[in-house]
């Protein structure tokens, strides 16, 4: 029996935002993470939503650790950190209904690979989103920025694309998504390693000299990396991009950042990394990218 609950695998910030929208046009909702204050407060008061003006809301989402509660699900989106994909992965292994899809919209590169090594091509479908949000505490988050979320072309893709109208959230189907995976990867490899390692908002990079510089040479060097992987980045100019993102999101908070501020491990694998593991293909000495992945891991990993 098929399970009609939209399942949200993760805990953070995008999880939370998701399961808002979705939750507020009467969509239902359940969660499946492993952070246990988070998982008690979504229960007990629902997820606690904050709109561009301030506005605050509650809408009811069901919460839990455990996969047996989710068995059946037809839809599960994974939007887990990079480190935490194959683990994701094996507990869809036990939630998914046999024509179930998990479509991911995670940061970085290599997590479809992981999830189709578990579940098959058919059941896999590759996102990106650039809706913008900040987690600010177990169950809540603030909406930081309206975007668009992006889905490769499959069988199941008008499914998925009725969900999202259906919540009044923009969607598009492509005959492919490497393109904008790539550039979503040269921004966070530009801004988020930084605003982790000098403890600042996005914007602030901006106006330190030196940090606004690293930014750009980093961003250059990962869209010449793309390049001689023969991926078309939805962009021209990396460091114009890096610079008006940072600009549009002056007042977040990286990812990164809220990784270093709790001490836990990082998504710089599967973004500076990944970028030098590709540029190690096409002898590209990735010099930026490796010095911000080996310093990310040296303050993350004593």
């Amino acid at each position: 029996m098929t399970d009609d609950r939209i399942l949200l695998v993760g805990t953070g910030a995008m999880a939370s935002l998701f399961a808002a929208l979705f939750s507020r046009k009467g969509l239902s909702v359940i969660r499946l993470g492993s952070w246990r204050e988070n998982i008690e407060y979504l229960n007990e008061n629902g997820v606690h939503f904050t709109d561009q003006e301030g506005n605050e809301s509650h809408y009811p989402v069901e919460a839990t650790d455990d996969p047996r509660r989710c068995i059946g699900i037809h839809l599960a989106i994974v939007l887990v950190k990079s480190f935490q994909t194959a683990d994701a992965a094996l507990r869809l292994n036990d939630c998914l209904s046999e024509d179930g899809i998990a479509l991911t919209l995670q940061n970085g590169l290599g997590n479809d690979e992981i999830l189709i090594s578990s579940l098959g091509a058919k059941r896999v479908i590759s996102g990106v989103t650039t809706q913008g949000a900040t987690l600010i505490g177990p169950g809540s988050v603030r909406f930081g920025g309206v975007g668009v979320t992006s889905i490769s072309d499959h069988e199941n893709a008008r499914y998925v694309g009725d969900i999202f109208q259906t919540a009044d959230l923009e969607i598009e189907i492509l005959p492919e998504t490497e393109s904008l995976l790539w550039g979503k990867l040269v921004i966070n490899a530009s801004i988020n390693p930084l605003t982790g390692l000098l403890g600042l908002k996005n914007g602030d990079l901006l106006e330190n000299l030196f940090a606004r510089n690293l930014m750009g040479l980093v961003a250059v060097e990962s869209a010449e990396i793309a390049g001689a992987a023969g991926i078309e980045l939805p962009f021209t100019d990396p460091v114009k991009t890096v610079e008006t993102v940072a600009r549009k999101t002056a007042k977040n908070y990286s990812s990164m950042y809220i990784d270093f501020q709790r001490g836990g491990l990082t998504e710089i694998d599967a973004i500076n990394g990944a970028v030098c593991r590709v540029g190690d293909k096409y002898n590209m000495p990735a010099k930026y990218n490796r010095m911000l992945w080996m310093l990310v891991k040296a303050k993350t990993e004593v």
